[in-house]
C-alpha cells in the first residue's frame, strides 16, 4: 500500500498545485484553454506515439489488458442504460442522466497514464496506451449516442458520432505508435530527441490542467446524482474491471494496469462534450470534482487488490 501512495502522491500534488495557480497565478481561462489544446492536440499525443514506438509489445498481455478494460466499459454502459427507468424514478431527468452516463464510464486519461508510469515505467506506460486504444472509441460512441437520445435537442447522426471519434487526436496518437511499432520502422534519432523533450512535459502540465478545471463550489452538499457517478465510477467500475481481469487470467502490473484505469475518476473533456449536446454540465463538473477528491482514496484500495 506504501508502494501504491508514494505513485499516487505525485499526480495528486499536481492536480492540488493546479487548483491552487488557478486561484492565484492564472485566473484566466484563456490561460488555461491555451494550455488544455497544447496538450491535448500536441503534448499528449507525442507521449503516446513516443510510448507505443519504443514499447515491446511482445511481452505484455496487450490482450488481455484491452479486453478487460473493453468489456468493463461495455458492461458498465449496459448497466447504467438498464437503470435507466430506477433513476428517472428518483427524479433524474434525461440531460441527468448523460452526466452520470458519462461520469462512470469515461476515464481521466493524463491521471492513468502519470501513475501507471509512476508506478511501472515504460512497460506501466505501455500498457496504459494500448487500454486507450480499448475503451476510447467505445465510451466516446456510446456518449455521443446517449447524450444525442437523451438530451440534445439535435440529434446527431451517425456520421456525426463516428466523426467525433476519428478526430481524436489521442486515438490517432495511439494508431500511428502502434503501426510503427508494428512495421518496425526505423525513426532518426532527432525524432526520438524532439519527441522525448515533449513527451517529457505531456503529464505534468495534463495534471495541471486538470487541477485547474475542477469546480470546488456546491462540493458540501453533492446532489443524489453526484453521488450516484462517484458510486458507479470508482466503485463499481473497478470492481468489474478486476473480475474480468483476473477472468482473463491477468495478475501482478498487468491486473495492476487494468485497476489504475478503471479506478480513475472522470475526464474533464466529458464537461465540454456536455455543454455542446445539451447535457447537464454542472451534475457533470460536481461529479469529476467529486471523483477526483474519493480517487485519491478509492485508487490505492483498487490497485492494492489487484496486488
Amino acid at each position: 500500500m506504501a508502494v501504491v501512495i508514494a505513485a499516487l502522491l505525485p499526480v495528486f500534488i499536481l492536480i492540488v498545485l493546479g487548483i491552487v495557480l488557478k486561484r492565484s497565478l492564472m485566473r484566466l481561462d484563456t490561460q488555461w484553454h491555451g494550455l488544455e489544446q497544447l496538450t491535448y492536440f500536441v503534448l499528449f499525443p507525442m507521449l503516446l506515439i513516443q510510448t507505443l514506438v519504443k514499447a515491446d509489445l511482445s511481452k505484455v498481455p496487450v490482450a488481455g489488458v484491452g479486453g478487460a478494460l473493453l468489456l468493463s466499459a461495455f458492461a458498465m454502459s449496459l448497466l447504467c442504460l438498464a437503470l435507466r427507468p430506477v433513476l428517472s424514478r428518483l427524479g433524474i431527468d434525461g440531460p441527468a442522466f448523460t452526466s452520470i452516463f458519462q461520469g462512470a464510464t469515461r476515464w481521466q486519461t493524463f491521471v492513468g497514464l502519470s501513475v501507471a508510469a509512476n508506478m511501472f515505467g515504460d512497460v506501466g506506460l505501455a500498457l496504459a496506451s494500448v487500454a486507450m486504444v480499448a475503451i476510447i472509441p467505445l465510451v466516446n460512441v456510446f456518449s455521443v449516442a446517449v447524450l444525442a437520445h437523451y438530451a440534445s435537442p439535435e440529434k446527431r447522426s451517425v456520421r456525426a458520432i463516428v466523426m467525433t471519434v476519428i478526430r481524436n487526436p489521442l486515438i490517432w496518437g495511439c494508431a500511428i505508435g502502434l503501426a510503427v511499432n508494428l512495421m518496425h520502422l526505423p525513426l532518426p534519432k532527432l525524432w526520438h530527441e524532439v519527441a522525448d523533450a515533449l513527451s517529457r512535459s505531456s503529464l505534468a502540465i495534463g495534471l495541471l490542467v486538470t487541477g485547474a478545471g475542477l469546480h470546488l463550489e456546491g462540493l458540501l452538499r453533492p446532489s443524489l446524482g453526484a453521488a450516484i457517478g462517484v458510486v458507479f465510477k470508482l466503485v463499481l467500475m473497478p470492481a468489474l474491471a478486476l473480475a474480468l481481469g483476473a477472468w482473463f487470467g491477468l495478475s501482478g502490473s498487468s491486473l495492476a494496469i487494468v485497476a489504475i484505469c478503471a479506478a480513475v475518476p472522470t475526464s474533464p473533456s466529458a464537461y465540454v462534450l456536455a455543454r455542446q449536446m445539451g447535457g447537464d454540465a454542472p451534475l457533470l463538473a460536481q461529479i469529476i470534482t467529486l471523483q477526483t477528491i474519493f480517487a485519491a482514496i478509492t485508487m490505492p484500495v483498487a490497485i492494492a487488490l489487484a496486488a
